[in-house]
C-alpha cells in the first residue's frame, strides 16, 4: 500500500475508535453491529479504488485535462497576437490607403486648379483676339466710311466743278481746253 492509503486508512480507524458506538459501552467489532460493517464496506471500497489506481487514473486525467486547457490558453494566445497582427496590418494598410486617397484629391485639386487657370489664360487670349478683330474691323469700317466720304466728295467737287466750268466756259475755250489735252496725251505716248 502507498503512503496516501495507509494515511486514510488510519484516518478512518481513529474516526471509528472515538465513535458514539463505543463511548456507550456496545460491541463495536461484532458483525451484527451496522456502524462497523458499513466502516468495514467503506474500507473495502477505499482499498478497491487504491488497488485499481483510481486515483492516479483520476489525477491523470486532471493532468491531462489541465494540459489540454493549457495547450487551448497557449492557441488562444497565438490566436490573439495573430489578430493583433493582422490588425496592426489592416490598419497600417487603411492608412496607406487613406494617405494614397488624400494624395489623389490633393492632385485632382491642382489638377482642377491649373486647368482653371489654363481656361482664364485661354479666355484671355481670346478675348484679345476678339478685341483685336473687333477693333480691325472698325478700323477697317472707319477707313470705308473715309474713303466713301472722300469718293463722294470727290464727285460732288466734280459735278460742282463741271457745273461751275460749264456756266463760265464759252465754246471756243472748251475746244482750247480739248486740243491741250490731245496734245499732253501725245507728248505723253510718244
Amino acid at each position: 500500500m502507498t503512503k496516501n492509503m495507509c494515511l486514510t486508512l488510519s484516518t478512518v480507524l481513529a474516526a471509528t475508535i472515538a465513535s458514539p458506538a463505543l463511548a456507550a459501552g456496545d460491541v463495536f467489532f461484532s458483525l451484527k453491529n451496522t456502524d462497523f460493517v458499513v466502516l468495514l464496506a467503506f474500507i473495502l471500497f477505499i482499498a478497491v479504488l487504491f488497488y485499481f489506481k483510481v486515483p492516479g487514473l483520476l489525477g491523470g486525467m486532471l493532468d491531462k485535462r489541465a494540459d489540454g486547457i493549457k495547450s487551448e490558453l497557449e492557441e488562444a494566445r497565438t490566436l490573439r497576437e495573430e489578430a493583433q497582427t493582422l490588425l496592426a496590418s489592416y490598419e497600417r494598410k487603411q492608412k496607406e490607403v487613406q494617405d494614397q486617397a488624400d494624395r489623389i484629391v490633393s492632385a485632382a485639386k491642382e489638377e482642377a486648379n491649373a486647368a482653371a487657370e489654363q481656361a482664364r489664360a485661354d479666355l484671355a487670349k481670346s478675348l484679345e483676339r476678339r478685341m483685336a478683330a473687333a477693333e480691325e474691323q472698325i478700323g477697317s469700317a472707319q477707313a470705308a466710311a473715309v474713303k466713301e466720304v472722300r469718293d463722294q466728295a470727290v464727285l460732288i467737287a466734280i459735278a460742282a466743278s463741271r457745273d461751275v466750268i460749264a456756266k463760265q466756259m464759252t465754246a471756243a475755250d472748251g475746244n482750247k481746253l480739248i486740243d491741250d489735252a490731245i496734245s499732253q496725251v501725245d507728248t505723253k505716248l510718244h
